[in-house]
């Protein structure tokens, strides 16, 4: 390390900024030192991590990561991905570092636990029980009814989660979820790390049924900064509808939302963090909109995935930076985000629910061509293998400005047709669809 520099630790895995935006936003912070968890995430993005910094595999024990960054004597720890927020919190406490405690990390990122402190505080009243195994569904029931949500406890990007209305759609699912050849195990200290070994648990909420809102999305997300003096909200993420099951395909700023609405969402984020003790850092908050109200989807501790591009783009705003800062224990200011009187946008296409092979990518230079599109990137490469599933698995992002909402959608409109995936599966068959077609929300891709 540098001498006289300070040193800032991030804690890397899959998430809401990849290493790139990290070692730009933290560059002028000090050095930066990456930790990664044994995943074939973090080691694709190895060479990546190398251009900004030095990069030390963690040891997969709590002491043992203890002793590490101790060694390493940091200025902050630091971590913009979901599956590490709790290992940030650990770390840091035991430095002394700022940072969520211990007790608010594991609680914003265990849904059932979350659910039950916002319960007891009376800030949102959503029903929910934890399904460890096949025999709690008799309780999970009694306790919530139909029809209701089934997520894992843990992690993001509606991995694994399903709806159900029937006592056959539940009887279907079970064997699915828990797979008689899964370990017997219990949550061990790296399961974000191995989950794909390890038994998942999962909660059961009632299923909360939101207003008419199409053409848009019927919830939001609000972007939070949250400090000791209090919570300050950045932004309310508008979001385009939900293709099935639960995957997310886009958001939008400003939101749609009249004055009065956007009261009531700020309002219910700022009592949901602070019933959940969250005194540090960025926060994305998801809510619904129901007939009744806004009501609490989940609380993150941590910045939203696609953020940081947006800001960056229209703002100029860095919440890397932002969230180094931070956990530097500095104060910084906190910025106004400026929309400029447009509509921006953030568009994914999602890879399709069957195992399949992406063989080919056409018409992206079309796509640019369209009025109100400023660009696209592709995530996935021709020749990769996609495994299918109803997790958010995004094959590129779109992103745009438009004068407004109206002309947002045209835009989309126009340019979704324009681009065309190619996939072949395990059967033979080959197929192409295009943006349109594996983002229609009637639910008619696949």
């Amino acid at each position: 390390m540098s001498a006289g520099r300070r040193t800032v630790a991030v804690l890397y895995d899959d998430g809401a900024a990849s290493a790139g935006e990290i070692g730009v936003g933290l560059a002028d912070l000090g050095d930066i030192v990456f930790l990664i968890p044994p995943t074939p995430h973090a080691e694709l993005l190895r060479p990546v991590m190398e251009n900004f910094g030095a990069v030390v595999a963690l040891t997969g024990s709590a002491e043992g990561d203890i002793e590490l960054v101790r060694g390493l004597a940091p200025d902050a720890v630091v971590t913009y991905s979901e599956r590490m927020v709790r290992r940030t919190a650990e770390l840091a406490a035991a430095l002394g570092l700022p940072s969520h405690a211990p007790e608010v990390a594991a609680t914003v990122t265990d849904k059932v636990r979350q659910r039950q402190v916002l319960r007891d505080a009376g800030v949102d009243k959503v029903r929910s029980h934890p399904l460890c195994s096949p025999q709690d569904w008799p309780s999970a029931l009694d306790a919530v009814g139909l029809p209701a949500i089934i997520k894992p406890v843990r992690g993001g990007g509606s991995r694994d989660t399903y709806a159900v209305t029937s006592a056959a759609e539940v009887e279907d699912l079970l064997p699915r979820l828990f797979p008689a050849s899964a370990p017997d195990a219990a949550y061990t200290e790296h399961t974000e790390h191995t989950e794909h070994t390890e038994r998942t648990e999962y909660t059961v909420e009632e299923l909360l049924q939101g207003v008419p809102s199409a053409p848009f999305g019927d919830y939001v997300s609000v972007e939070s900064v949250c400090t000791p003096q209090g919570v300050r909200h950045l932004a309310v993420t508008g979001k385009f509808p939900l293709l099935e099951p639960f995957r997310e395909i886009g958001s939008y700023w400003p939101s749609h939302l009249p004055a009065d609405v956007l009261e009531e969402v700020t309002d219910l984020t700022t009592r949901a963090l602070n019933a959940l003790g969250v005194r540090f850092g960025l926060t994305h908050t998801e809510l619904k909109l129901t007939p009744d109200g806004p009501r609490i989807i989940e609380v993150n501790g941590r910045l939203s995935g696609h953020m940081n591009l947006m800001t960056r783009r229209v703002c100029g705003v860095d919440l890397v930076r932002l969230g180094g800062l931070l956990a530097l224990g500095e104060t910084p200011e906190i910025p106004e985000l400026d929309f400029a009187g447009q509509v921006h946008f953030l568009f994914n296409t999602m890879a399709p629910v069957e195992p399949c092979r992406l063989t080919a990518i056409q018409g992206a230079a079309e796509v640019r061509q369209v009025e109100g599109i400023v660009g696209i990137r592709p995530y996935v490469r021709p020749g990769t293998d996609l495994p299918g599933g109803v997790m958010t698995s995004p094959l590129d992002v779109v992103w745009g400005s438009c004068a407004d909402h109206a002309s947002m959608l045209d835009a989309l409109a126009r340019a979704l047709p324009r681009l065309t995936y190619a996939f072949s599966y395990p059967d033979g068959t080959t197929r192409e669809l295009t943006a349109a077609a594996l983002t229609d929300t009637s639910g008619a891709a696949s």
